[in-house]
């Protein structure tokens, strides 16, 4: 048959069914037998019992071992390693128990039996107990309740997680009510996969989260984590990971704990955390489980570190009692559920006698080292006699200071008698079952009373906490425990903060961090981090193969900060980060000062040129009339100082942070005043090489002084108006250039379209090389005073200066760019200025007598023809013609 595709509940069933089919056909054929028959240990008490609760604790901690020999039937094992702590517990539920039998206002007309089993803290041992707890005999048959005994109401059990959802599987499956102190496995809230169980444990859901809060709060982000080797370990380690990682928490190692004896996997455990750089370890284990790591960090002196310890073994005797334990588990912080006094305990657990059952009279052989077996006796150990006392003892058995699973036992015992009570309760009419009936005591079916469990509420006797049952959980309360030193030496369990899962989520847990010791009595919370955490300006640099939480800190790139989240941020765009990159600071504003010695200097040199222009423009004036002056028509000279003025003193504009009205001047001025300075020698060049030309032609002037001007006129109007047009369309304006320096803000004018403000110089470079060109025609021409060379080497310093200033402007940057670009305009002004006019200064000023009309005609080069030593003579004949009285010459050639 193949069971494949049936779910695990599906599968068990199935098996119920075919063993209860066979059962009844061997039965039917009186040929009855059993398979195997259980060796169970533990307490019942069912004669004369109107209603019986059954019960099973883990009071051994393992099975013994067993011989695989299969020559021989097998038997039940036997179980081993008496847990004093789980036979407290056990002892609560009769105390429990007798507690209710003889209260009047719980369950007054019934009496309450008990069958109590001991799980040995294994699978096969509660899977025994539950089948022969449901048959009802001491021959467990499955799927069959055999006798006609008391109704079975609910189980108290199974301790461990494991065997709870191993319980909890077949109990589900007749909808038998489960009830839980201990088990707390997050997987057991599936109403799906276990529909009866109820607990009074929170959920470990809680405990994880807790436990991971607890990780964060103290800023830890490199631990280490240990869990049993089942489902409790398992699925509480697995849920803390997940809330831990997703907050940036790395795990160092993940070891599990086996559940059975292997001395290798202890040492191998114990050696990891040795390696491990790791100072906090969470600890999901029973303190079974955990008792034989214990003892190896112990033999290993494993010290310096702090355990996280969950509520399985945060308060157990086995482990906190082991002697020489303060310096290797000292310091720990674990939670634990919440504790109460149980008064009445503490007697009922010294009046027990070994006289009544089997358990108890091994935990008295045990705790008084002597025997009661008359074998035992003969081969050596001491008899037991009846003057022991269990007061004088001091164990874990009867130490009640610590009653918290106890008190969940407690708390369980009591949720089953008070929904006995209130099904016992129920008025005749006014059931909640099939037509308002009630269901009876005496023959009630699990399922009438898992209605009752499920909508609880009731007062727990002597402690007053209210419980009631969410879906089959409570809610998750945690005391937070730290192990401190008593002054004897031992251990205390000193209460530090707690976790409340039903507060805020800022004020669920709660710890006063001053009054925990941590290991080694030290004082200072431990830091436990793989690498430490990256100072302001640097940042995580992740290593490869290695967790997050593992990284070098690398410096931020310039123009980023971090402070203390390890990344770097890019600054704003007006700031930059400090020398120490953990600081946006406010980029330097940059831009060519009128009060910063560059400027005073440029501005001095500016007005200089203005000033030398405008006494050139006047010694022309006071020389008008002369010949050297009206030569070549005056107005173009004035022309020409007004130009270069203008260019000397646009210079200035360019200065200072610039403005809207500043950027529109300065490129503006420049480009009309180039325009004027060019156009006015372009007119003058023209003149002289059509005298060069007509000189050559023995010709006439084409040209008259009117057709000069106009030529001026034109050609500055022409930049006037694209200009006019380039400040309507696209003007220049001033903008913020952060990308040219990192650590600057340059202040600069943005020329507004790159095509126009090409256009326009493109157009003053056209005039100046029609201007170089007219005037390189008419060098050759010859007289004292020859105004062609003039220009022709004006224009030249002019090219050479404007062609040194591109590569020296693009190779600069912020204000030094402005500095270059007025040097340019000073200095091809100051050329043209000197190259034009200082010869004609010179004249006027230094030789007058040059400054005469007959030397002002102009000739063409003599040619010496040194074979026959004769010369060309020349004839000229002058005539003036000129409606402003400017001399114009024809040029006549005799050979």
């Amino acid at each position: 048959m193949d069971l494949t595709g049936l779910s695990s509940k599906g599968r068990f069933l199935m098996v119920l069914c075919i063993v209860s089919y066979l059962y009844k056909s061997t039965a039917a054929e009186g040929s009855c037998k059993l398979k195997a028959k259980f060796n169970l240990m533990g307490y019942k008490e069912v004669e004369k019992k109107t209603v019986v609760i059954g019960g099973m604790f883990p009071v051994h901690q393992r099975l013994t071992d067993t011989d695989s020999n299969t020559t021989i039937p097998p038997e039940s094992s036997d179980c081993e390693g008496f847990n004093f702590r789980t036979f407290r517990w056990a002892q609560t539920m009769l105390f429990a128990l007798n507690e209710i039998n003889s209260r009047n206002d719980i369950l007054p007309d019934t009496e309450l039996g008990y069958v109590i089993y001991d799980s040995c803290f294994t699978i096969s041992k509660a899977v025994e107990g539950t089948l022969t707890f449901l048959t009802g005999q001491d021959e467990a048959v499955p799927n069959y309740r055999c006798g006609d005994g008391p109704p079975l109401s609910a189980l108290v059990g199974a301790g461990g997680s494991d065997l709870s959802i191993a319980t909890a599987r077949i109990l589900g499956l007749y909808y038998f009510p489960q009830m839980s102190y201990a088990s707390s496995c997050s997987v057991l809230e599936s109403r799906f996969q276990y529909p009866t169980f109820l607990r009074t444990i929170p959920s470990d859901e809680h405990q994880s989260v807790a436990m991971a809060k607890l990780v964060l709060h103290f800023g830890w982000t490199w631990v280490g984590t240990i869990a049993a080797e089942d489902d409790y370990g398992k699925y509480g380690i697995k849920r803390f990971k997940e809330v831990v990682e997703e907050a940036g928490v790395c795990i160092s190692f993940s070891e599990t704990l086996p559940k059975i004896r292997n001395p290798e996997a202890i040492e191998r455990i114990v050696q990891t955390v040795l390696d491990s750089t790791a100072k906090i370890i969470v600890v999901f284990s029973s303190d079974v489980d955990l008792s034989p790591l214990v003892g190896e960090l112990l033999r290993n002196n494993v010290t310096n570190r702090t355990w996280i310890a969950s509520e399985a073994w945060v308060t157990s005797a086995a482990i906190s009692r082991h002697p020489d334990i303060l310096p290797v588990l000292g310091g720990t912080i674990g939670f634990a559920v919440k504790r109460a006094d149980i008064p009445g305990l503490k007697e009922h657990l010294l009046s027990v006698t070994p006289y009544n059952d089997s358990l108890t009279e091994e935990f008295w052989g045990i705790v008084f080292n002597c025997t009661m077996n008359y074998r035992q006796v003969l081969s050596g150990m001491r008899r037991c006699t009846r003057e022991e006392m269990l007061e004088k003892l001091n164990n874990t058995f009867t130490d009640v200071s610590q009653l918290r699973i106890t008190y969940n036992v407690y708390k369980a015992v009591y949720a089953v008698a008070h929904a006995l009570h209130n099904l016992e309760d129920c008025k005749p009419h006014s059931g909640p079952f099939e037509n308002n009936t009630c269901a009876d005591i005496t023959k009630f079916e699990p399922w009438q009373l898992m209605y009752y469990l499920k909508n609880l509420r009731y007062t727990v006797p002597h402690t007053g906490e209210e419980i009631y049952f969410n879906n089959g959980d409570v809610d998750g309360f945690y005391e937070i425990l730290n192990w401190q030193s008593e002054s004897e030496g031992g251990i205390t369990y000193t209460h530090i903060g707690y976790y409340n899962s039903t507060a805020p989520p800022e004020e669920r847990l709660i710890i006063n961090n001053g009054s925990i010791i941590w290991n080694n009595d030290i004082l200072e919370t431990p830091r436990s981090v793989c690498s430490d955490r990256c100072q302001p300006g640097t940042r995580m640099g992740i290593r490869q193969g290695e967790p997050v939480c593992c990284f070098d800190c690398i410096p931020c790139a310039d123009g980023e900060i971090s402070n203390t989240t390890g990344r770097c941020i890019q600054c704003d765009e007006d700031y930059w980060s400090n020398a120490n990159h953990d600081t946006c600071v406010p980029k330097t504003i940059e831009f060519l000062d009128f009060t910063e010695p560059l400027g005073i200097t440029l501005i001095a040199i500016a007005a200089f040129g203005a000033l030398a222009t405008i006494a050139v423009a006047i010694i022309l004036l006071m020389h008008l009339n002369t010949p050297l002056v009206n030569v070549n028509d005056p107005l173009l000279s004035f022309s020409l100082l007004l130009g270069l003025v203008i260019t000397f003193l646009c210079s200035i504009v360019f200065l200072g942070e610039p403005q809207m009205w500043s950027c529109m001047t300065s490129q503006v001025a420049l480009a009309v005043g180039f325009a004027l300075v060019l156009s006015s020698l372009m007119g003058k060049s023209a003149l002289l090489m059509l005298r060069a030309r007509a000189v050559k032609a023995n010709d006439i002037d084409p040209i008259h002084p009117r057709h000069q001007r106009a030529i001026m006129i034109v050609c500055t109007l022409i930049q006037a108006v694209g200009c006019t047009v380039w400040l309507i369309l696209m003007p220049p304006h001033p903008v913020k250039n952060t990308a040219a320096q990192n650590i600057k803000i340059i202040l600069e004018c943005d020329p507004g379209n790159i095509i126009f403000i090409c256009s326009i110089f493109a157009y003053d470079i056209l005039l100046a090389v029609l201007t170089f060109s007219f005037a390189f025609v008419a060098r050759k021409l010859e007289d004292h005073f020859n105004e062609g060379k003039s220009v022709t080497f004006g224009m030249l310093v002019f090219f050479i200066i404007w062609i040194s200033f591109v590569p020296a402007y693009l190779s600069t940057r912020g204000k030094f760019m402005v500095a270059v670009q007025i040097f340019a305009i000073l200095a091809s002004s100051f050329g043209l200025l000197a190259c034009v006019f200082i010869p004609k200064c010179y004249v006027l000023l230094i030789k007058p007598e040059r400054n005469k009309e007959e030397l002002m005609i102009t000739r063409a080069k003599s040619r010496d023809t040194a074979a026959s030593g004769s010369s060309a003579s020349l004839a000229t004949t002058s005539s003036s013609a000129n409606a402003n009285g400017t001399t114009v010459s024809t040029v006549s050639l005799d050979d």
